[in-house]
């Protein structure tokens, strides 16, 4: 068990697995064999992403620990690495293609908040209580890194990545703030200096005779590894912002810290140690990506030496496209900095791959509600060309690798509303939000529950993380929502467009004279994705209550008059109440020059000659259509 990042332990992780090798595993009663290290996938958009909080997904020999399993429950629930091993047939039934794991590191001991995984104590130890038998698992580490790999393996096995959560920005709850008039908080207000500390035990007690770590503390006391154990690695100023500060009782790295080293020169030792503590993961658990946790909290050019790290190591191993993301909680412009580096910029590393899409996220739920005109989606993304036109990523144009979402962990409401006196009402509008999701520039992402129609919602993020294995029926692979994914993903795989093409947003109308983009909230999104001579139309009516009918742009060149489209999904077609056949859309059809009036994206007015296709979208539907052959 490594303590160290210098540890022979560790450095024999490393060596073997450059050392290629091949494991041979039952699933399913079927013998797999996969190659290990296990090779990246070709192109991250072939795959979609299921987020689950590991603590709150599956456990099946025990309930949840606090009832009701989907309350506002702020400590660890039980669930299990195993549990959810358990129920991957269920999500590779489901069409997933990557597991994204909230944190699977060893957190503080003593503190039962920190279910979530965010708060470190270990950076190179699992959370014993993941384990099937946590007490064991914290007297023998192994038991609970067997689990962890046994669970990564057998989802290779079944042609499904892994992707860890991770944080560079800061430790857990490992010391105690002391206040002036002696008392020991875990979190203190902001000081302009730094204040002093008690380093906290194994029970999780801030020891006066610990103003810095001890020699050789216990495993469960103050920071690892042994080489974080020092005071000059952390701020200790108190509550922060982006200036710099602990996230509430979570410490915070300065990761700027900079000292010379005898024969080295400068040198950056936290960004050293966390560089190789995740480099040890990667060989250790043969995992395929990272998500990462706080990024703008670091500093800009750490997150491309940090992504440029994981790359370069990975390569070596043979993973040819191990994938980096990271979680910018801001605008474009911010977004910009953390991910690749400026075309014009001194030096050569890209840095982070991509970014969770936060700038769709902050529009595009509401616009899916009928609350936001559809216009400002596409405003998003016309700003977004600007910002990123001299950006560049290990992938090319970094926003086709944006991982796109509805909701997640951190929000008071997930996106799914159920009418308590009509529970169902706005089932369309999930699925419809879910269609999009699929068919819009990205790599798509679903909260974990979503295909259960969970519908948390409160006054603190702990009402949105439920624990989907106390709901009956937890795991029902008829359910509506589960069934409509399945299909979503089977279309994804049979259209490459709605991976790799292009994608345009088409003016439409309602009178077949006058076309544009809907200005106005519960409007119509259309938008085509165009790959080679192949164009893949998708039509959202965002409407609650009335359905539209009318006629939407479409490319001139790529479909002839008298061409006709088939709907391929309709989200209405599978009803909870009764079937619900969609409606057929009609053939294209010409718009002669000076017959109408377009406007355009860029705010030009054309008059055509343009072809159009003539359709009816139900309230709440979305229609996704394709070329008969």
């Amino acid at each position: 068990m490594p303590t160290s990042i210098h540890s022979p332990d560790l450095q024999a992780v490393l060596e073997q697995a450059r050392a290629p090798q091949t494991k041979r595993l039952t699933v399913g009663g079927t013998q797999v064999d996969i190659p290990t290290p296990f090779p990246s996938p070709a192109d991250w958009r072939d795959h979609w992403i299921y987020f689950l909080l590991v603590d709150r997904f599956n456990n099946p020999p025990a309930p949840p620990q606090h009832l009701p399993w989907d309350g506002a429950v702020g400590v660890f629930q039980g669930g299990t690495l195993h549990g959810l091993r358990q129920q991957l047939d269920y999500l590779q039934h489901l069409g997933v293609g990557v597991l994204w794991l909230s944190p699977v590191l060893k957190n503080c001991q003593y503190s039962p908040f920190t279910y979530h995984g965010y708060g470190m104590q270990d950076f190179l130890q699992i959370e014993p209580r993941f384990a099937s038998d946590p007490h064991a698992a914290h007297q023998h580490a192994s038991l609970v890194e067997d689990e962890l790999r046994a669970l990564i393996d057998e989802a290779h096995a079944r042609g499904m990545y892994v992707i860890f959560d991770i944080v560079l920005n800061h430790a857990g709850d490992v010391f105690a703030y002391v206040l002036p008039d002696g008392r020991a908080v875990a979190e203190a207000d902001w000081s302009n200096s730094r204040s002093p500390v008690r380093w906290r035990d194994a029970d999780g007690h801030g020891r006066p005779e610990w103003p810095t770590p001890p020699q050789h503390p216990p495993a469960d006391a103050t920071v690892w590894p042994a080489e974080l154990q020092r005071n000059a690695f952390f701020r200790q100023q108190g509550r922060g912002g982006e200036a710099g500060g602990d996230f509430a009782s979570l410490k915070e790295f300065i990761t700027a810290f900079q000292e010379e080293i005898p024969a080295q020169g400068r040198q950056y030792p936290v960004r050293n140690i966390l560089i190789r503590a995740y480099q040890y993961l990667i060989a250790k658990y043969d995992v395929d990506g990272f998500r990462i946790d706080t990024l703008k909290y670091i500093e800009p050019e750490f997150a491309q030496v940090f992504g440029n790290a994981m790359r370069e190591f990975a390569l070596s191993l043979g993973k040819k496209n191990f994938f980096t993301f990271g979680e910018v909680y801001d605008n474009e412009a911010t977004i910009a900095r953390f991910i690749g580096r400026q075309a014009t910029a001194e030096g050569d590393l890209l840095g982070v791959d991509a970014a969770l899409d936060f700038p769709l996220f902050f529009k595009l739920p509401a616009m899916l509600k009928g609350q936001l005109a559809p216009t400002e989606i596409i405003a998003m993304y016309e700003h977004r060309k600007q910002v990123q036109r001299g950006l560049l990523s290990s992938h090319g144009e970094a926003s086709r690798f944006f991982v796109t979402f509805l909701d997640n962990h951190d929000q008071r409401g997930r996106f799914y509303f159920s009418q308590p006196d009509a529970p169902l009402r706005f089932a369309d509008q999930l699925t419809l939000g879910v269609g999009c999701l699929f068919a819009l520039q990205g790599i798509p992402c679903l909260y974990y529950g979503t295909e259960q129609g969970l519908h948390g919602m409160g006054d603190t993020d702990h009402a949105i993380r439920e624990a989907l294995w106390g709901k009956p029926q937890a795991f029902d692979r008829e359910h509506l929502f589960y069934r409509t994914i399945q299909r979503l993903t089977h279309l994804r795989q049979q259209q490459p467009a709605l991976r790799y093409g292009r994608q345009y947003f088409r003016p439409l109308s309602g009178d077949g004279r006058h076309f544009g983009l809907s200005p106005f909230p519960g409007g119509m999104l259309a938008f085509s994705r165009i790959l080679n001579d192949q164009e893949v139309l998708v039509v959202a009516n965002t409407n609650t209550e009335a359905d539209w009918t009318g006629e939407v742009i479409v490319d001139r060149a790529l479909n002839p008059v008298g061409s006709t489209y088939q709907v391929l999904f309709s989200n209405t077609d599978m009803h909870l109440h009764h079937e619900r056949p969609p409606a057929s859309a009609g053939s294209v059809v010409e718009k002669p020059a000076g017959s109408v009036e377009i406007h355009e994206i860029s705010g030009a007015v054309t008059d055509g000659p343009a072809h159009a296709l003539r359709m009816t979208v139900r309230n709440m539907e979305i229609q996704i259509l394709g070329h008969l052959k």
